[in-house]
């Protein structure tokens, strides 16, 4: 069996279940960000979905352990994504054909693939034009997750019974742009043609009596479900079409190091005390390797059962208690006592005097020169992105199997630097009316967000993370993560944010994690010396103080997707998505640095 980091390198092949070929292939990582369960993906001339756990062969596929976010998941563990070994007889990936409707580039022709004759392993071309046919550009979702083929008859005949024409469908492009009003459907009955134009309106779907079927084309032999949600039209390939729903945690102490690393790997979780017995007396140098005996890891036993006996709080709870956890042992770090192997979190306080820090309001750091992370896929949605602040919304299953008891997951490492506010100092400031009045703009405009979302039928009150500290750690992690770009060595990118905010923390944690060891070269956590982060803090700071949109920037009274930003642009904070836990929303620069007139106190100003 590969190793995590090598067979996380190793590209995951994707496989139709009517045949028996490969016809494509993404990193193994992809299929938990980007080409997960649900997600459309285009291969040449092609569309696909891929297909569901329970269609995956993950008998070679190596597992991930990570205790602490498998029990939040209700899993017993994470499993990469499989590769394929054809020499083993081992295939990867299988995924569905979708959208079901093609349509021909020169005839126009508009149909079901399957009625265009093409054979198993042939290319897919109109038989009569012999040109490569084309996806159907649009599809209908619905938040739920439902997805299903666009319904082009309904829209040519506008309200018409269904059966009454047996005509062919055709769709041309009229003009030369690529504008919805030059995409025009046809019916060989005669009835006049119609435009795509509106058909991204929610209204004029509802008005043609267009509901959301409940289909769920990734899931072998699903039945429909009854969905009460208003479809919408999307782009096959929009970022909309598919929003994954990631859960991650750090391995701290105790799990994934020494007993704990040993008992996970050798799966003795639930192992009678004979068997466990037994399997040491065969394997003894595995405990010499931890400097443990079987009593010692009898007694650890006890400790995970009882546990796993105790219940889990709800979902919101329940991520609040992994960030506490991480964010206790972040402040109490974790020397080194182990080889890398077995001891995945390596955190202690740097050398050097830190008051200079203080002077900026922070309490202290801590450099993590050893990190590792655990990102699943627990589900997905459509339509609108994840809500962190939502961890109970629904989601879109990945099986309908009742006997897998794992996820899709990447384990990442890396290294980082963690920062923590003066509490007594955050307390005075957090409490400014002025502060308080100018966050509680960007609250309102999030909960009337989450409730449009929600709808009416939901039942339950809206919940924003909403608060001057929660804006102002955002805020400075995002300009730390700009600045450190610059003088670290790596690109914001690469770079992650993860963020403790809360009534009893108040702490940032920069990071780099990815699968191999580039990201452990020590480039990050370089920057954690006292004396250059006191002067990344001014630099940065000062950066924060002016952007190249002000004064639109800096008086901006709502701004960023959803208007949950006030003063943040692409010009001073925003950073790629990948780098930010809460899609760029949440940020103000007045947080930091205050407004020009002084009317609104930064935290940092008044340092």
């Amino acid at each position: 069996m590969p190793s995590s980091r090598s067979s996380q390198r190793r590209s995951a092949g994707f496989r139709p279940r009517a045949q028996a070929r490969k016809v494509g292939a993404v990193r193994r990582s992809q299929l938990v960000t980007t080409y997960g369960v649900g997600a459309m993906i285009a291969i040449e001339n092609e569309s696909y979905i891929v297909a569901g756990l329970d269609s995956w062969n993950v008998d070679e596929a190596p597992e991930i352990f990570e205790r602490r976010l498998a029990r939040i998941l209700g899993v017993t563990s994470f499993r990469l994504p499989p590769a394929p070994d054809p020499d083993r007889g081992i295939d990867g990936v299988r995924i569905r054909r979708f959208p079901e409707f093609y349509s021909c580039p020169r005839c126009g022709l508009l149909q079901r693939f399957r009625d265009f004759g093409v054979r198993p392993g042939q290319r897919a071309q109109c038989p009569e034009c012999v040109e490569d046919l084309v996806p159907s550009r649009f599809v209908l979702a619905c938040d739920d997750g439902h997805i299903e083929d666009f319904p082009y008859w309904k829209w040519v005949h506008r309200g018409q019974s269904s059966g009454a024409c047996n005509g062919e469908l055709r769709l041309r492009m009229d003009g030369g742009s690529a504008s919805l009003k030059s995409v025009v459907v046809s019916c060989s009955c005669g009835v006049p043609e119609v435009s795509m134009e509106g058909a991204f309106r929610v209204k004029a779907l509802i008005d043609l009596r267009i509901r959301c079927s409940g289909k769920r084309p990734w899931l072998r032999d699903a039945e429909t479900q009854d969905c009460q949600r208003n479809p919408r039209a999307m782009q096959r390939g929009s970022s909309s079409a598919w929003n994954p729903v990631m859960r991650s945690a750090l391995s701290i102490p105790p799990w994934g190091e020494g007993i704990n690393a040993l008992i996970e790997r050798e799966r003795l979780v639930g192992a009678p005390p004979e068997t466990v017995r037994w399997h040491f007396q065969q394997r003894p140098h595995l405990l010499r390797r931890v400097g443990a005996t079987v009593d010692d890891v009898l007694a650890q036993l006890r400790l995970i059962q009882e546990a796993n006996d105790t219940p889990i709080p709800g979902p919101i709870e329940a991520h609040a208690v992994l960030r506490n956890e991480e964010y206790d042992r972040l402040c109490r770090g974790n020397p080194e006592r182990h080889a890398a192997d077995q001891q995945p979190f390596v955190c202690e306080r740097p050398e050097g005097d830190l008051d200079q820090l203080r002077e900026f309001g922070l309490d202290g750091s801590m450099l993590v020169k050893r990190l590792r992370e655990v990102r699943a896929l627990e589900g997905f949605t459509r339509g609108v992105p994840p809500l962190e602040a939502e961890p109970d919304q629904r989601l879109a299953e990945l099986h309908l199997s009742p006997e897998i008891d794992w996820l899709p997951a990447i384990e990442v490492n890396g290294e980082g630097v963690f920062l923590r506010l003066d509490e007594d100092r955050l307390r005075e400031w957090e409490v400014e009316p002025k502060v308080v009045e100018r966050v509680e703009r960007m609250r309102r405009n999030h909960l009337a967000v989450l409730q449009e979302r929600r709808g009416a039928d939901e039942g339950r009150a809206a919940t924003s993370p909403v608060s001057p500290r929660f804006v102002l750690l955002h805020t400075l992690a995002h300009v730390l993560i700009n600045e450190w770009s610059l003088d670290g060595g790596y690109p914001a990118s690469a770079l992650r944010e993860r963020l403790y905010a809360s009534d009893r923390m108040a702490g940032i944690l920069i990071y780099t994690a990815t699968s191999d060891s580039a990201g452990s070269l020590g480039g990050i956590v370089a920057q954690g010396d006292p004396e250059r982060l006191a002067a990344t803090m001014e630099s940065a700071l000062t950066r924060a103080s002016w952007c190249s949109n002000d004064p639109l920037c800096v008086e901006s009274a709502a701004s960023g997707v959803d208007s949950v930003n006030m003063a943040a642009c692409h010009a001073c904070v925003l950073l790629p998505e990948t780098s930010c836990e809460w899609n760029n929303s949440f940020m103000d620069r007045v947080m930091l640095v205050g407004t020009p007139s002084g009317e609104v106190s930064g935290f940092f100003r008044s340092v």
